[in-house]
């Protein structure tokens, strides 16, 4: 189910980015398989099966890629597929053997998608990293905090999930409408860094015109302005306020009593250490929750902040069914949502290797050489 049914995706295992932008593709319906180490696939956060829940919604065949009988597997499994997703440093999937020159001769169609932090070339395309590193490169980093403050890793969402496995997915999916034209598979190489960069495009024209400066904590949407930040309850818990526009501070204005004199200090960077204080003692005055009941369905913009745990028990998230449990795992459901093609809810992660036989008899493989692969040490 979903609208990538039919699409054959293998998944050559990795940490991260990678993998989670193989779950997005089977959590819309393509049947991803994923070629798992036999000695073990690594893990940033070893963790038992259920719990790796980057890897839902696919199934394992374990193969012994440096066993040239493995190797020869592996390419008898892109010749069929579709797509191919490598999250390896560069020149690693080339001096396995599975790189993109041997699987695009035998499956010229195929669409070879790579991850990476760097990118496939470059100064630093030889160098590891993380995301905090391809933020701090990018100047989005330097951006994300308080004025007068160090700057504060946005966790790992913006880089390696933002800029990287949501930029190879749509580079996945263009690669196969131009395959639609073209009858030819491509390589698509998502770089971490070059992902984060695309994603401070709107920034970047601002600072042109003159409507962003380059500090931290100064401007609009960066804690600066007191109308889009955070402020702590009387419970000690915070409420978030992102009321931009005019007619959404008036509503927050309106809601919290303000004075007068605090209309008039929206757009005047002078006056809103003034509204800052002002708002914050407003706020101080009742629980997260009491104002969150007192906001709601106003325009003002204004929301609770959760913790992770509560926002899977928010009646927002719950009625649209937000989150789901997988094998006891909660866990966001997949999106976005489609009108005639909906996807299934994915099962849960699988063992390493846990459907070597019946993934590779899927694939075209018969019985008889999936035992000798096994018997071989090549498969597991």
């Amino acid at each position: 189910m979903g609208p990538l049914e039919g699409v054959r995706v293998v998944e050559l295992a990795g940490l991260g980015p990678a993998p989670m932008c193989c779950m997005l593709l089977a959590d819309l319906g393509a049947d991803v398989v994923r070629i798992d180490r036999i000695d073990g696939s690594p893990e940033l956060f070893p963790a038992p099966a259920r719990f790796q829940v980057l890897h839902r919604g696919r199934r394992s065949v374990g193969l012994d890629l440096k066993s040239p009988e493995g190797l020869a597997a592996a390419l008898r499994l892109a010749e069929r597929a579709d797509v191919l997703v490598e999250g390896f440093r560069p020149g690693v999937a080339e001096r396995i053997g599975v790189g993109p020159l041997p699987c695009l001769a035998k499956n010229p169609r195929l669409v070879y998608g790579r991850m990476t932090g760097w990118g496939q070339d470059g100064p630093l395309a030889d160098t590891v990293g993380h995301d905090i590193d391809y933020l701090a490169l990018t100047g989005a980093l330097h951006a994300i905090g308080r004025a007068g403050e160090a700057p504060v890793p946005p966790l790992n969402l913006v880089a390696d999930f933002g800029g990287g496995s949501l930029y190879l997915a749509v580079g996945i999916l263009a690669a196969l409408v131009e395959r639609q034209r073209s009858g030819l598979g491509q390589v698509v190489d998502a770089a971490m860094v070059d992902g984060a960069a695309h994603l401070t495009t709107m920034v970047h024209g601002l600072m042109a015109a003159g409507a962003w400066r380059d500090e931290r904590g100064v401007n609009a949407l960066d804690t600066g302005a007191p109308f889009y930040d955070v402020y702590r309850a009387r419970d000690g818990k915070y409420l978030a306020i992102g009321a931009l526009e005019p007619r959404f501070f008036a509503s927050l204005v309106r809601v919290l009593e303000l004075p007068d004199e605090d209309r008039a200090r929206h757009l005047d960077p002078s006056e809103w250490p003034a509204l800052r204080a002002s708002i914050a003692g407003r706020i101080a005055e009742r629980t997260r929750d009491e104002w969150a009941a007192v906001f709601d369905h106003t325009d003002a913009c204004v929301a609770p902040v959760l913790s992770f745990k509560e926002a899977t028990e928010n009646a927002h998230l719950r009625a649209r069914g937000t989150f789901v449990t997988i094998d006891g795992v909660v866990q966001p459901a997949p999106a976005p949502r489609f009108s005639r093609t909906s996807a299934a809810v994915p099962h849960g992660p699988h063992e390493p290797g846990a459907d070597t036989v019946a993934a590779l008899v899927d694939w075209g493989f018969t019985e008889v050489e999936v035992a000798a692969l096994r018997e071989r040490g090549a498969a597991r």
